[in-house]
């Protein structure tokens, strides 16, 4: 009997421990779902798209992410990398819930976008959205003038644009339930909105002051992931802030138009350099690598190749006047192209992303003054006849002192040289020099006449 009670208390202890564990491996894996935060600060471009859709396809590869909260403070972006993002927010398995912050934030233009691309849109109080018109279309003109009082009518694809925006936006809205008729004013009227009366007219579903705040609101929330229903289960959740690695820092720094600008000059510059003076190649090297680097960063941003070309040209035309000057109108003309293929370069009005007007100029100036004296000097020196080293010996004529038919000696602007030949050579007798070995020359008779000092009679 006491063995069966035994037995029996064993039993129970064994089960209350499994429970015990159980319970203790579920609040562990509780406890370890994350949450990654993701921030999008300044301007939307190559480096900020290629970010956040690494960090969305990395989130989606994870079993232990309840979802992704995106925190956002631009006044706008490229249109290219704006799309890339929502691709990765609309094929996103794993919800994403954006926020407009930190207090005193914008969701302009492009982040408008963003914002209603998410399944779930929040503001922080003191924030504004909207303004999301296309630059090409409500954007000043370049250099910073004045639009005109009366603006003229929008062209064919002006209309293109505006109509493809309008449309992109309301299917959003659509997507996520919320106010399509006003995204459509803030494109075609860049309508803004603060965070309260975006709550009231059902633009965003919450107001949140903090990522952590927006997290603990929506614990138990509904929403519609994938065309079907998921409940967020955001109680024991673990916040972690995500920052940009190496590579989008890199991405970040190249993909500055002004960066890439430079890169790309220095390597057109490193390039010319080397053939203009060749040597040990550190020219040439670094040339090519800043080259490469910078056509890599402008395949990212929206390259106009009419400004290309003009940039081009004026390199070539300051070169011109380096080798063969025309009293200035080939490097006339080279400045002038050079200036406007820079300007047009980059094909955006966005102004995060125009090269700087006065960084122009000044590499427009130094350019001219490089390719015209350096590079004018480097190759009037290079054409200049060696006069001194074995070069200066190869080609020059020297005098046989005596007879000899395979080995002798000649002399050559005075000095006594050790000589070869195959052919027969009598005193006196001029021949060339072609070749140094060493100490001694190859030469051969490439005038059989004698100077009239030495004619035998």
């Amino acid at each position: 009997m006491l063995r069966w009670i035994y037995s029996n208390l064993v039993l129970l202890s064994l089960l209350l421990s499994a429970q015990l564990i159980a319970a203790q491996t579920t609040m562990s894996s509780a406890a370890k779902m994350q949450v990654p935060v993701l921030a999008i600060k300044g301007a939307i471009g190559p480096a900020v798209s290629d970010y956040i859709s690494q960090e969305i396809m990395l989130a989606n590869e994870k079993s232990q992410v309840a979802a992704i909260v995106l925190t956002i403070d631009t006044p706008g972006g490229l249109s290219s990398s704006l799309r890339v993002i929502n691709q990765q927010i609309l094929s996103s398995n794993i919800p994403i819930l954006c926020l407009v912050y930190p207090q005193g934030a914008r969701a302009a233009s492009a982040g408008t976008y963003i914002l209603y691309a998410c399944h779930i849109a929040a503001m922080a109080s003191a924030t504004t959205l909207g303004a999301a018109t296309p630059v090409m279309i409500g954007g000043g003109l370049p250099g910073g003038q004045k639009a005109p009082e009366k603006p003229s009518e929008p062209t064919a694809m002006e209309k293109k644009v505006l109509n493809d925006s309008v449309a992109y936006i309301r299917s959003l809205a659509q997507l996520r339930a919320r106010n399509a008729e006003w995204a459509e004013l803030a494109v075609t009227e860049a309508a803004t909105m603060s965070a309260q009366e975006a709550l009231a007219d059902n633009v965003i579903n919450l107001i949140a002051q903090t990522p952590e705040q927006l997290v603990l609101a929506l614990d138990g929330t509904a929403i519609t992931l994938n065309e079907q229903q998921l409940v967020l289960k955001l109680t024991h959740v673990e916040l972690e802030y995500r920052t940009p690695d190496w590579r989008n820092q890199f991405i970040a720094t190249i993909t500055d138009p002004n960066i890439a600008y430079i890169l790309m000059l220095l390597g057109i510059y490193g390039l010319l350099l080397e053939f203009y003076s060749p040597g040990i190649g550190v020219a040439g090297v670094t040339g090519a690598i800043c080259l490469l680097v910078a056509l890599y960063a402008f395949q990212l941003l929206p390259l106009n190749y009419a400004g290309l070309a003009l940039l081009i040209l004026g390199i070539s035309l300051l070169l011109l006047e380096s080798l063969m000057p025309s009293f200035g109108l080939f490097g006339f003309g080279g400045l002038v192209a050079f200036i406007i293929g820079s300007i047009f370069l980059i094909d955006t009005q966005q102004e995060y992303f125009q090269i700087s007007r006065k960084l122009i100029l000044f590499i427009a100036i130094t350019s001219t003054l490089f390719t015209v004296f350096v590079l004018g000097y480097l190759w009037r020196v290079r054409k200049n006849k060696v006069v001194s080293g074995a070069e200066a010996l190869v080609g020059a004529n020297a005098a046989v002192m005596d007879d000899f038919s395979e080995q002798g000696f000649v002399l050559f602007n005075g000095e006594r040289w050790a000589a070869i030949s195959q052919q027969q050579m009598t005193q006196g007798q001029i021949v060339t020099i072609d070749a140094v070995k060493g100490l001694t020359l190859l030469v051969s008779v490439k005038n059989s006449q004698y100077p009239e000092s030495n004619n035998k009679e």
